[in-house]
C-alpha cells in the first residue's frame, strides 16, 4: 500500500492511498472509492475491502475528502482532529476532490499499471451521492457501484433549515467519538444555490453506464427505499439492484474493525464480479 497527498484546486490536501498487484503484467482494472458522512478512508472494513480487490488483481485508490474532518496531513488519520474543516464542508467540494483524484490518476498513467481507460467509481452512503453525480457530469467514469448510498442530499425539516440560517450553523453528534460535529450553513446554501448540480435523482437518471446498486434491509441510515429509488430512475439497461436481507448501513462492520462478516464478503464478491464484467 502506498499513501500519497495531492492538493485540489484550492491547495486543500487529500489524502489517498494506493493498493495493487506487486507482479501484474497486464494493465490492472482501476476502482476508486469515495467514503461517506463523517466517515474516512480507514474507516471499519474499507482498507480491509481495498486489500481484498487489490488481491484480485485491482488498482485501488481510496481518499479522505479534503474536509472530512481529519487531518489529511498525516498518512492514514482516524481521529476527526480537524474539526474547523468539517464544519465548512459542503458537495460541491467533495466533487471537486473527486474531480482532483481522477485528474491526478489521468495524469499518473504512465507511472502506475492500471487502466485508466476501464475506471469504476464506488461510493458509500453520502459518497454514494457523490459518486452518482461524478458519474452523471464525468465521462472518465466506465462503471459505477453505490453501497448504502443516498438518493438525495436535501434531507432537512424547514424547522432546522430556518435553525441553520438563524445560528449559522448546526451540531451533529458523532456516537462514536462523542464529538459535536459543527456544519456551517454554507452546506445549506450550498445545496440551495446547486440545486441541479446536486440532483441526485436527475444525475442517475442520464446515466447509461452499467450500475451496480447494494443496499441493506436494515439501513438505519438511508432507507433501501432510497437504492430502489435510485435503480428504478436509471435507464441503463445494464443495472443490478442487491438487497441484501438483514444488512445494516455498513453491512455489519464496525469500528475499529472487528473482522469481516458475510455481508461485507458478499459485497465484495459482487464488486469483483460486476466489475471484471
Amino acid at each position: 500500500m502506498q499513501n500519497i497527498k495531492i492538493k485540489n484546486k484550492n491547495g486543500d490536501c487529500v489524502n489517498i492511498d494506493l493498493r495493487y498487484p506487486a507482479d501484474s503484467k497486464s494493465k490492472n482494472p482501476l476502482l476508486v472509492f469515495c467514503h461517506g458522512f463523517k466517515g474516512f478512508k480507514d474507516w471499519g472494513g474499507f482498507p480491509y475491502m481495498m486489500e481484498r480487490f487489490a488481491e484480485n488483481g485491482f488498482f485501488t485508490v481510496s481518499f479522505n475528502f479534503s474536509h472530512n474532518g481529519t487531518d489529511n496531513e498525516k498518512d492514514n488519520p482516524v481521529d476527526f482532529e480537524r474539526l474547523d474543516l468539517f464544519a465548512k464542508n459542503t458537495f460541491s467540494k467533495e466533487l471537486d476532490d473527486l474531480a482532483c483524484v481522477l485528474d491526478f490518476l489521468e495524469a499518473s498513467q504512465e507511472k502506475y499499471n492500471y487502466d485508466f481507460g476501464g475506471l469504476t467509481l464506488a461510493g458509500h452512503s453520502r459518497g454514494g451521492g457523490i459518486a452518482v453525480l461524478k458519474a452523471a457530469e464525468d465521462s472518465r467514469i466506465k462503471k459505477l457501484v453505490t453501497l448504502a448510498s443516498v438518493a438525495e442530499f436535501g434531507r432537512y425539516g424547514e424547522e432546522t433549515k430556518r435553525m441553520w440560517k438563524e445560528k449559522g450553523f448546526i451540531e451533529v453528534l458523532n456516537t462514536r467519538t462523542k464529538q459535536k460535529m459543527r456544519m456551517n450553513v454554507s452546506l445549506l446554501e450550498d445545496i440551495e444555490n446547486n440545486s441541479d448540480r446536486l440532483n441526485i435523482i436527475k444525475a442517475v437518471s442520464k446515466l447509461n453506464i452499467p450500475l451496480l446498486i447494494i443496499h441493506g434491509t436494515e439501513d438505519l441510515a438511508v432507507d433501501m427505499s432510497e437504492a430502489e429509488t435510485l435503480y428504478t430512475n436509471c435507464p441503463s439497461t445494464d443495472k443490478k439492484l442487491i438487497i441484501l436481507d438483514r444488512a445494516g448501513h455498513t453491512f455489519s462492520a464496525v469500528h475499529p474493525f472487528a473482522g469481516t462478516t458475510p455481508h461485507l464478503e458478499t459485497v465484495i464478491e459482487q464488486i469483483i464480479s460486476f466489475t471484471k464484467k
